[in-house]
């Protein structure tokens, strides 16, 4: 079965696209959400993160997220020993997820894959873009955020130019139909490459 690495930076629609996979029948394993779901669950995790950050890093038993990401937005440092915590805890979950799937491909959805080098170990990488001011009018609808928080957020990413030299499939999200019709080609194509591999 063929692991199928998708990223794509914050706006670019990447949950949506993966969406549209599942609709083709393709099981997709959200890595942020399995993370925040361990963070939430895992006593082990939480006591670690205590640790780290000390006891304001959670609140009635549930993460401070805003704290916590006050602690790592910019200090490099304090996001990797957070990510040595969590992205261990998240590999253990899919590999348990995996071994309950049967599909010709399954999809790794993460924000961050080519900037770790986990591209490396699957089969494709697909890359989710869009068009920069697009990203800002979603991310503006979806969190409220001012334009000025969105830039930083997207100045402490790789660019879409420098990840889309390592992808093996771009997908540009601009209008849902056209994004769909793109999805199912791709789609097709891993689905050949399965068959003659």
């Amino acid at each position: 079965m063929k692991i199928v690495g998708l990223t794509g930076g914050i706006g670019s629609g990447k949950t949506t696209v993966a969406g549209f996979f599942k609709e083709f029948g393709v099981p997709v394993y959200i890595a942020d959400d399995a993370g925040k779901r361990l963070m939430n669950n895992s006593p082990e995790i939480k006591n670690k993160i205590i640790q780290l950050f000390g006891i304001e890093a959670y609140e009635n038993n549930l993460p401070n997220r805003k704290f916590i990401a006050s602690k790592v937005f910019n200090d490099k440092e304090q996001l990797s020993k957070l990510n040595a915590i969590i992205h261990p805890a998240v590999e253990k979950d899919f590999k348990s997820w995996r071994e309950k799937q049967f599909a010709g491909y399954i999809i790794y959805e993460a924000a961050i894959l080519f900037e770790t080098g986990a591209y490396k170990k699957f089969d494709f990488s697909i890359l989710v873009t869009a068009p920069k001011e697009l990203k800002i009018q979603r991310l503006q609808k979806r969190d409220g955020s001012s334009i000025k928080e969105i830039k930083d957020r997207m100045n402490n990413q790789w660019s879409d130019e420098k990840k889309s030299m390592m992808a093996d499939f771009l997908i540009e999200n601009k209008e849902l139909a056209q994004t769909k019709l793109q999805v199912e080609h791709i789609h097709s194509e891993i689905l050949k490459a399965g068959k003659n591999s």
